[in-house]
């Protein structure tokens, strides 16, 4: 499992992330100066700031791609992960642009790509996301992919994790694919950039 090296975007995704969690995570959204980047979320990528009660997981997301220099031609920026996974669906259908969405089983996600990820007792899958734009889920950015005493791992960071900016790792199967027997993880956006 020896992917090939991060391109300067995916690098600097996965920079820009990780930035945001250094700076923020021992905060919660209620709290400046994390609640003031909240709002400066919405507003970089043109939207209304409804308050940090809304969930800004997408937003995040959204700005963290728009941050390290994709265009909104390039990604759907939204503040909902079912409407940027939808896009990266049919840029993947019709082989086009450079973020482009799989099955979880499909592809080993590398640095800078994008993990989608049921939310609650949903348990929508990769065809649900192709057939649907709207539905509750949640995505992260991948920051690290490693091997440990374990076996193979990635690490991604989110926002609106515990309300807060998170870190999590994921466990990987031999091929590098996302451990995803009980049916968590939707989807994965593959950047190309």
């Amino acid at each position: 499992m020896n992917a090939p090296a991060p391109t300067g975007f995916q690098r600097q995704l996965a920079s820009t992330a990780h930035d945001q969690y250094e700076q923020f995570h021992l905060l919660r959204e209620n709290q400046p100066p994390l609640s003031t980047q909240i709002e400066r979320y919405w507003a970089d990528l043109g939207f209304v700031f409804p308050g940090v009660g809304v969930a800004w997981s997408a937003v995040f997301v959204s700005w963290c791609v728009k941050t390290a220099g994709a265009t909104a031609a390039q990604f759907h920026f939204s503040a909902a992960h079912s409407e940027f996974v939808y896009e990266a669906i049919q840029n993947q259908l019709s082989q086009i642009g450079v973020f482009r969405c799989h099955r979880p089983q499909d592809h080993a996600p590398k640095v800078g790509d994008i993990l989608q990820n049921n939310r609650g007792t949903h348990s929508f899958d990769y065809a649900y996301a192709r057939a649907h734009r709207h539905y509750e889920s949640h995505s992260t950015v991948v920051v690290e992919v490693g091997v440990d005493n374990a076996g193979h791992y990635l690490r991604t960071i989110g926002g609106n994790e515990s309300d807060s900016v998170g870190l999590k790792e994921v466990r990987l199967l031999a091929d590098g694919t996302v451990a995803n027997a009980a049916g968590l993880y939707i989807s994965v956006i593959e950047t190309l950039l």
